[in-house]
């Protein structure tokens, strides 16, 4: 697995803790960890998004 499969499938995995945190975070009604867990996701999706501009297919 090269260095670039590896830093996707943890930006995927840090994703899938945020959606699921997020979930969580908003039945115990804490919505201060619930903002958290959306910037992580939106953080996560970035650096995905700007990893995969500086690939070139």
């Amino acid at each position: 697995m090269n260095p670039v499969k590896l830093t996707y499938l943890l930006l995927a995995v840090i994703a899938t803790f945020s959606v699921a945190s997020i979930g969580i975070a908003v039945a115990e009604k804490s919505y201060l960890i619930a903002v958290f867990c959306f910037i992580g996701l939106f953080g996560s999706f970035t650096i995905a998004r700007l990893l995969r501009t500086k690939i070139d297919y």
